[in-house]
C-alpha cells in the first residue's frame, strides 16, 4: 500500500538552500531508509556531511557559472519519500523506438512500478528495483555501491546519496552475454511540480556482455527536477553499451552523474541523445583502471528556445595501453545555449595511451551560445593524444552545390545537419535503436517531434 506526502513545508522557497535539504533530510529520516538495504543507508550520513560542506555545488568549480543553479533548486517541488499511485505505464507510454526487442524496466517519478521488485533470469541475470536489490543482495551492495560516486567535490552527488531511495539495478554475472538490450525507462508524471532523486548501479562482471538503454521523458504539464546518480562498473574484458535518449519537456531540469570504472581489457560505449530539454546536465566521470582498456564516449544535442544543455566528461587513464575516443557534436538555434567541458587525464605510468576528443557545433542563429573548453592533462611520456573544437554555420559551398544539383535550400540543410549528426548516431552498436534514434533526430531537425512524441497527454510545454 502507497500514500502520498503533502508536506507543505517542503514546498517553501528556501533562503538557505543547504540548511534547508539537511533540515528535509533529517526530518524524513525515517522514511528515507524505510526500505532500503544496510549499504544504502550506510552511505547516508557521510553523504549528508559532505553536502553540508559542498551545498549545491562547491564555489571552486566553475561548471555552473552559466547558469542559476541555485534558483532552479529553490523552486517550490514536491518531495515525495513514499512512491504516489502509479498509472499504467501502457496507458501514458508508446515507446517510439521501434523493432525493439528488451527487457523493459520503468520507473515513474524516481520509483520502481512494477509489483515484482526483482526480475532474475535463467543465466544468472538480475535486474529491477535497486531498494529491493539492495536488501536482497547485500554483499555486492557492499562491494559495489557508492565506491565511485564522487561525494566528495559534488555536492549533487552528495545529495543523492543521502536521499536517493529507489532506481535499477541491473547485474550481469561473469561470462554472460545478454541476449537482448535493458530498456529503462523514467517517467515524470503528475499535477504538482515534483522534485526526484534516483540511483542506478549497473555491473557487468568478467567477460559479460550487455547494452542498456535509458530513456527519459515527461508526461504531464508540470516542472521536473532530475538529480541522478549512476555507478557503472564493467569487469575484466567485458562488453557494456549505454544509450541514453533525453526528450524532456521545456519545463524540466535534469541533472544527471554517470561513474564507470573499467576493468583490465574491458570495452565501453556511452552515447548520450538530447532532443529536448530545458536544463540538462550530463556529468560523465570514466576510470580506466586496468591496462588495455577501450573506452568511446559519445554526444549529440540539439537546442533551441532557450534551452539550456551541458556536457561535463572526464577521462582517467589511470594505466597503461589503454584507448579513449570521444565525440560531442551540437547544434543550436534561437537563443539556446551549449556548453562542453572535456578532461583527457594521463596519469603517471599510463604509458603507449592513445586518446581523442572532440567537439563540433553548427550554430544556426546569431543569438545562440556555445561555451567548450576540451582539456589535456598528461603526465606520461609515451603517449597519442589530441583534441579539436569548431563552432561554426554550415558549410555554404556544400549548400551552394546540392542547390546547383536541385535541391530546395531548406531540404540541403537538413541533409547537411542530419550528416553531421549522423556520426555520432552510427555510433550505435543495436540496429533497431540507432534507426529509430536517427528518425527521431531527422524529425527534431525538421521541428516535427513533439516533446514528448509517446505521450497520449500532449503537453503544451
Amino acid at each position: 500500500m502507497t500514500k502520498n506526502i503533502d508536506d507543505t513545508q517542503n514546498s517553501v522557497k528556501p533562503e538557505n538552500l543547504t540548511d534547508y535539504f539537511v533540515n528535509i533530510y533529517l526530518s524524513n529520516m525515517d522514511l528515507i531508509c524505510e526500505n532500503a538495504g544496510e549499504a544504502m543507508n550506510f552511505a547516508r550520513s557521510e553523504a549528508i556531511e559532505n553536502f553540508n560542506i559542498n551545498s549545491i555545488y562547491n564555489h571552486e568549480n566553475e561548471k555552473y557559472k552559466h547558469i542559476d543553479i541555485q534558483k532552479i533548486f529553490s523552486h517550490a517541488y514536491e518531495k515525495y519519500f513514499v512512491p504516489t499511485a502509479f498509472q499504467k505505464t501502457n496507458d501514458i507510454f508508446i515507446c517510439d523506438v521501434y523493432d525493439l526487442i528488451s527487457y523493459k524496466i520503468f520507473l515513474q517519478n524516481g520509483f520502481y512500478c512494477k509489483n515484482e521488485k526483482l526480475t532474475i533470469l535463467e543465466n544468472g541475470v538480475i535486474y529491477g528495483s535497486l531498494a529491493e536489490a539492495s536488501t536482497k543482495y547485500p554483499e555486492l551492495f557492499k562491494q559495489y555501491y557508492n565506491k565511485i560516486a564522487d561525494n566528495e567535490n559534488e555536492g549533487l552527488v552528495a545529495l543523492n546519496t543521502a536521499f536517493a531511495q529507489d532506481g535499477i539495478f541491473v547485474y550481469i554475472p561473469q561470462n554472460v552475454v545478454l541476449d537482448k538490450p535493458v530498456q529503462i525507462t523514467n517517467i515524470l508524471l503528475g499535477e504538482n511540480n515534483t522534485m526526484v532523486q534516483h540511483r542506478n548501479l549497473f555491473i557487468v562482471e568478467q567477460n559479460a556482455q550487455a547494452n542498456i538503454l535509458i530513456c527519459n521523458n515527461t508526461f504531464s504539464d508540470s516542472q521536473f527536477l532530475t538529480n541522478c546518480v549512476n555507478e557503472i562498473f564493467a569487469g575484466k574484458n567485458a562488453r557494456l553499451d549505454i544509450v541514453r535518449l533525453q526528450n524532456e519537456h521545456n519545463h524540466s531540469n535534469h541533472f544527471s552523474f554517470s561513474h564507470i570504472k573499467q576493468e583490465k581489457g574491458s570495452c565501453c560505449t556511452d552515447n548520450t541523445i538530447t532532443l529536448n530539454g530545458g536544463v540538462v546536465c550530463n556529468n560523465i566521470n570514466t576510470l580506466l583502471a586496468g591496462a588495455h582498456c577501450e573506452n568511446h564516449t559519445f554526444g549529440l544535442f540539439l537546442v533551441d528556445k532557450s534551452q539550456y544543455i551541458a556536457n561535463y566528461t572526464s577521462v582517467n587513464h589511470a594505466a597503461p595501453h589503454c584507448t579513449s575516443n570521444e565525440h560531442f557534436k551540437g547544434i543550436l538555434d534561437d537563443n539556446a545555449t551549449g556548453i562542453f567541458k572535456g578532461k583527457i587525464l594521463v596519469s603517471p605510468h599510463a604509458d603507449k595511451t592513445e586518446a581523442f576528443q572532440a567537439n563540433n557545433n553548427i550554430m544556426l542563429s546569431d543569438s545562440s551560445k556555445m561555451f567548450t573548453r576540451p582539456q589535456l592533462e598528461i603526465y606520461a611520456d609515451d603517449v597519442k593524444c589530441s583534441h579539436g573544437v569548431t563552432v561554426g554555420r554550415l558549410d555554404e559551398e556544400t549548400l551552394f552545390y546540392m542547390r546547383s544539383r536541385g535541391i530546395e535550400y531548406r531540404q540541403a540543410q537538413l541533409l547537411q545537419l542530419f550528416g553531421f549528426a549522423y556520426d555520432v548516431i552510427g555510433k550505435i552498436s543495436v540496429e533497431a535503436l540507432r534507426n529509430s534514434v536517427a528518425d527521431l533526430v531527422e524529425k527534431r531537425l525538421r521541428g516535427e517531434l513533439s516533446q514528448c512524441i509517446g505521450c497520449t497527454y500532449q503537453c503544451k510545454k
